[in-house]
This record gives structure tokens, sequence and C-alpha cells, in this order.
């Protein structure tokens, strides 16, 4: 049973570092390869500053993905991850501003509200890890549970 235990301690720690910011380096990617339609998209959003606004998103999500895998700067990285989801939620997912939720199909009103909600759910993540407690071993967690 130790021996399982130790080899928890060793993966757990980087299995849920990767699962937590998996997300950023794959739209990053997605920025960089569809880059004029990013642009347009957030020029759609705040004109006249798409192309900083994506240059910006996609320069956090590399680096604030990079060091929390690399367990480096990991709570400062969070903490810029978290505020980048929430300035996301509210630039890209103003359900406010749609109506129709309360129809049959929801309309972009309920699209725009879970993925509103999505953001804020992991930004909530990121500042979880960012306040955690990172010396303790994964299975002293699992046993206090």
């Amino acid at each position: 049973m130790n021996a399982m235990l130790h080899h928890v301690d060793m993966a757990a720690p980087l299995v849920s570092r990767l699962l937590l910011v998996v997300l950023f380096p794959l739209s990053a990617f997605d920025k960089a390869v569809h880059w004029r339609a990013a642009v347009h998209q957030a020029n759609a959003r705040l004109p006249g500053v798409g192309r900083a606004l994506v240059a910006v998103g996609i320069v956090v999500e590399l680096a604030g993905a990079g060091c929390v895998l690399l367990d480096w700067q990991q709570r400062p990285a969070a903490l810029l991850l978290a505020l980048f989801c929430l300035v996301t939620a509210a630039i890209y997912h103003p359900f406010w501003a749609e109506s129709g939720y309360w129809t049959h199909d929801g309309g972009r009103a309920r699209v725009e509200l879970w993925e509103f909600l999505k953001d804020l759910s992991v930004a909530g993540g990121l500042m979880l890890y960012a306040a955690m407690d990172t010396s303790m071993p994964f299975s002293e967690i699992l046993e206090r549970m």
C-alpha cells in the first residue's frame, strides 16, 4: 500500500497541474492558427484592440500554463490565469446583453451564460490552487478525506 501511495504522491501533482491548465496552451494554439478569426472576434467585443488582445492572450495562456506545469512561480501564474478567465468571461460572454434565455431553445443567452460560468469555475479552481499548501503530500490529502 505504501508503494502505491508513493506513486500517487509522485504523479498526482503533475497530473493535477496538467488537468488544471490543459485548455490554455490549446487555446493559445487555436488563436495563433486562426489569428484573423480571433482578432475579428476580439475587435467585435473591443473595437481597435483585437490584435493586442489576442497577442496578450496567447502570451498569458502559454506563460501561465508553462509556469504552473513546471511548478515555477506557479501561484502568481495561477492568479494571472484566473484573472485572465474572469476578464475573458466578462468580455466574451456577456450573457446579460442577450435575450431569449427563457425561450424554448434558450437562444444565445443560454450559451453565453454557461460559457461565462465555466470561465468563473476555472478561475475559482486556479485561485484555489494558488491558495493551496503545496507542501502536503497528495497521499496525506487522500487520507484526510
